[in-house]
């Protein structure tokens, strides 16, 4: 396949580079687009032959569904059979945003974005060019983040041509996301509130919203929303999640390989690249995948990275990073 790269300012959006993107979607091709969080693949959310082919692009598993992003709060309706007033709330308060709401679904959602469940996830980005693109098209788009299966999500389209040109028809580059983490993921379907996926919005910002609110997930059952159940956001370096970074000078000189660390404002280390990760959580998470690829790169055998506290959007830092590491932190090194 031969892969179309196209560059969109998102402060003055080209409409007829949008319209070829939309005419793309309404075929039923594939188009990778930015959005505040991070790059998107995105097909219609209404073909299921299109939906497909998301999966057969990125090599991902049939089981984890797909979010669909919608450019207007009244779209909710041709996705989710019931909205309830909390849910009503969520939608007017944060969109577009970061925020991707799980509503019970019409009949209509194909099986191949809920994944089969009687569940949809809906989210409205606040990126200019995704919105003009979604709205372009006519239809939500289901999009999951623009990479491989596994490795580290995309936020800058560079990512997204070294995993996806030849396997997608489309890919827009429009700079880099703002975010850096994948949207905050909430269950709506049950009695409380659940936050199935941290991010930029927190469970405290939730509940002043829409009452009482509470981390969760069981990872052993079928996944209600991306992340939850595989491996993710993985380089190929041996990654361990530092609790404490006390251990770090031993752990680094033990290894034989290529070593680095990720950490904010750091000092000197016994490594051969330390990658600064920014003055602060925000900035480490802007920077997080981007400088898990950048390992990559740089040919990185094993990888240390700051695991921080969990106030504020620390709690999604420290979840991305959890699974980058495969839950190996300085406890568990020997």
């Amino acid at each position: 396949m031969n892969t179309r790269i196209i560059k969109i300012d998102p402060d003055n959006i080209d409409m007829n580079l949008i319209a070829e993107a939309a005419e793309i979607v309404r075929r039923g091709g594939l188009v990778a687009m930015p959005t505040e969080t991070v790059y998107g693949l995105g097909a219609d959310s209404f073909n299921p032959e299109a939906v497909k082919k998301i999966f057969a692009a990125k090599g991902r598993p049939a089981d984890n569904p797909l979010i669909s992003h919608i450019a207007e709060i009244g779209e909710v309706e041709r996705l989710a059979r019931e909205i309830p007033p909390r849910a009503q709330r969520l939608m007017e308060h944060f969109w577009g945003g970061p925020l991707t709401v799980i509503l019970k679904k019409r009949p209509e959602v194909p099986a191949e974005v809920s994944a089969g469940l009687d569940t949809v996830s809906i989210r409205m980005p606040s990126h200019s060019v995704a919105h003009a693109l979604i709205k372009a098209s006519g239809t939500p788009i289901a999009a999951p983040s623009a990479n491989l299966s596994g490795s580290p999500s995309p936020t800058l389209a560079e990512h997204c041509i070294a995993d996806l040109s030849g396997r997608v028809d489309m890919i827009i580059d429009g700079g880099s996301s703002l975010i850096g983490l994948e949207s905050t993921v909430v269950d709506l379907t049950a009695e409380v509130v659940t936050v199935l996926r941290p991010g930029a919005i927190t469970a405290e910002q939730i509940a002043e919203i829409a009452g009482d609110c509470i981390y969760g997930g069981n990872y052993a059952e079928a996944p209600k929303c991306p992340g939850m159940k595989y491996t993710h956001y993985s380089p190929r370096a041996e990654v361990f999640a530092m609790k404490s970074m006390e251990n770090a000078e031993e752990m680094l000189k033990a290894h034989g390989g290529k070593t680095a660390v990720i950490d904010m404002n750091p000092k000197r280390y016994a490594a051969d690249i330390v990658y600064d990760a920014g003055p602060d959580l925000n900035s480490y998470a802007a920077r997080l995948f981007y400088l898990l690829r950048r390992a990559d790169e740089d040919g990185v055998d094993f990888l240390i990275a700051r695991l921080p506290e969990s106030e504020g959007i620390g709690a999604a830092l420290r979840n991305r990073l959890l699974k980058a590491a495969g839950g190996r932190t300085d406890d568990s090194y020997a």
